[in-house]
């Protein structure tokens, strides 16, 4: 009960100020850093919006990306979601997207709308949104970052073999096509210097994945940060979704 109560607080707060949201700049953000209760708590701020009645922070807490909401004077801070009450979803805030630069397993696309995605090759959900790809090529440009969950026992080994073909078509054919049952996953040979390259690179992309608080897969963002539906991202292209 309290905690519905604090969301329809805050939702009833976010009404105002939405549309006009900023980042928040360095300055405030070392001021809110420095708030008692958030270095004796030993959160680390990450980055912050400013959503006119109320602060979206984006703060690491053992380790652990967390949400979490600042009255405008700074004197509550405001654990939990933020429920919208126009369409009852929850306030999802932009996160910084800068560590995955030059981190990707490949680019997807040629297109101009650029995204980031973490997937897995044995997420169905990733193979349902992969099976659109020929339809959005010229439109989009994908960074794609591996994240193999672990209770996918195959996902680790496919991404390896997905990132060490050699050209862009492979790889693109590779991340649609491969399955565990593939012969050419199956009969696959890795030099074993290349391989160590690429599992040092798998590593950090899944560090990223992890960094930023990603638990599940498919998880798409945009250019600026915001978490992108995939589905609604094929509709707005004009793609219907069986």
């Amino acid at each position: 009960m309290i905690k519905t109560t604090r969301n329809i607080l805050l939702a009833l707060c976010l009404t105002t100020g939405l549309s006009a949201a900023d980042k928040l700049s360095q300055k405030e953000l070392k001021e809110i850093q420095a708030l008692p209760l958030l270095n004796m708590a030993k959160v680390q701020v990450q980055d912050g919006t400013d959503f006119g009645s109320l602060y979206g922070l984006n703060v690491k807490v053992q380790g652990r990306m967390d949400t979490v909401f600042l009255t405008k004077d700074k004197k509550y801070l405001l654990p939990g979601d933020a429920i919208s009450t126009q369409n009852g979803q929850p306030l999802e805030l932009p996160i910084d997207i800068s560590p995955t630069l030059g981190k990707e397993a490949f680019t997807f696309g040629k297109g101009k709308d650029e995204y980031v995605l973490f997937t897995d090759p044995e997420c169905p959900y990733c193979k349902k949104f992969e099976s659109y790809f020929s339809q959005i090529e010229d439109k989009v440009k994908i960074r794609v970052f591996f994240f193999p969950l672990s209770f996918h026992e195959n996902a680790k080994d496919i991404s390896l073999y997905i990132m060490s073909q050699n050209s862009y078509k492979d790889k693109v054919n590779a991340m649609i096509n491969t399955t565990k049952d593939s012969e050419e996953f199956k009969n696959r040979k890795i030099d074993s210097t290349k391989l160590a390259k690429l599992e040092k690179s798998l590593e950090e992309q899944m560090t990223i994945a992890t960094d930023l608080g990603i638990s599940g897969t498919p998880t798409l963002f945009d250019k600026n940060g915001n978490r992108i539906v995939w589905a609604q991202m094929l509709q707005d292209f004009g793609i219907e979704v069986k």
